[in-house]
């Protein structure tokens, strides 16, 4: 759901506003996000897609709290990311958010055994059986290996089971699918939707079309802005943000060559038609 009107946040696992996230270097600044606003609510699989280059790794490292915004507003699970201080931000991580980074090898830990791990991550969060955890990616007979002796493949399904053990209040996969055949994405998708049925907010990045059609909501990201929305059988909404911007698909920015358009109210609807050319 959109931010609207009413109080952001409310009831939300994750809300954000106005979110923006500048990279500065000695070449300059690169504005990966430009203002985003959305909620994720728990038991809902969102998925994030977007060509490369479009804001996704940047959005999640947020919504992971792995990152803290530019600007803007971002609360996740009713802590304060721009303020919170980081053993805050720690405790948070550890304890209640799984995230399953783009690169697998970043999510283990390369000096414990498979089952071992899992059973670390458990003890963090309170709870949650590690063989279940294993079983659910397909590893169970791998749960005496170090992550040297894993495929890449199996490595990120393992880092897929580190995220999901103790069933966290949010789980955040950054193409947690990149690196897999149709059998173990499949897997790997059932086990993220189980965690969002048992009440986590779920949110994925990904431009697998094995992940997106299984998603309860999409969510597509352009230049940094959201751009449409889909959930469940409805067709795409245009995502239009705080500041009133709205981004047309790129099959109807032909119509407009001039980069400028004029916007009528139309009964209950609105028109978007070309300047009139003068003489």
């Amino acid at each position: 759901m959109l931010v609207g009107e009413r109080d952001p946040g409310a009831g939300a696992a994750v809300s954000c506003e106005d979110l923006v996230k500048v990279f500065r270097s000695a070449t300059g600044e690169t504005h990966a996000l430009r203002g985003i606003g959305l909620e994720l609510l728990s038991g809902v699989l969102t998925v994030v897609a977007g060509p490369s280059g479009s804001g996704k790794s940047s959005l999640l490292a947020l919504l992971g709290a792995r990152d803290r915004p530019s600007a803007g507003r971002l609360h996740i699970l009713g802590s304060d990311v721009g303020h919170a201080s980081v053993g805050e931000l720690r405790g948070l991580r550890r304890r209640r958010i799984g995230f399953v980074p783009q690169r697998s090898s970043d999510g283990v830990f390369p000096h414990l055994r498979a089952l071992d791990q899992l059973r670390q991550v458990a003890a963090w969060r309170g709870a949650g059986d590690p063989l279940e955890a294993l079983a659910a990616v397909g590893l169970s007979h791998r749960e005496g290996h170090r992550p040297g002796t894993l495929s890449g493949g199996e490595q990120q399904r393992l880092a897929v089971a580190l995220a999901l053990v103790g069933g966290p209040a949010l789980v955040v996969a950054d193409e947690p699918t990149a690196e897999l055949d149709h059998a173990n994405a499949d897997l790997v998708m059932d086990a993220l939707l189980a965690a969002a049925a048992g009440g986590s907010a779920v949110v994925i990045s990904s431009h697998d079309d094995r992940v997106t059609h299984r998603a309860d909501r999409l969510l597509r990201l352009r230049h940094g802005v959201l751009s449409t929305e889909t959930s469940g059988r409805r067709s795409a909404a245009a995502v239009i943000d705080a500041t009133g911007r709205l981004q047309l698909p790129p099959e109807l920015l032909g119509l407009f060559p001039d980069r400028r358009v004029v916007v009528e109210a139309d009964g209950d609807g609105v028109r978007l038609r070309r300047p009139e050319v003068g003489p």
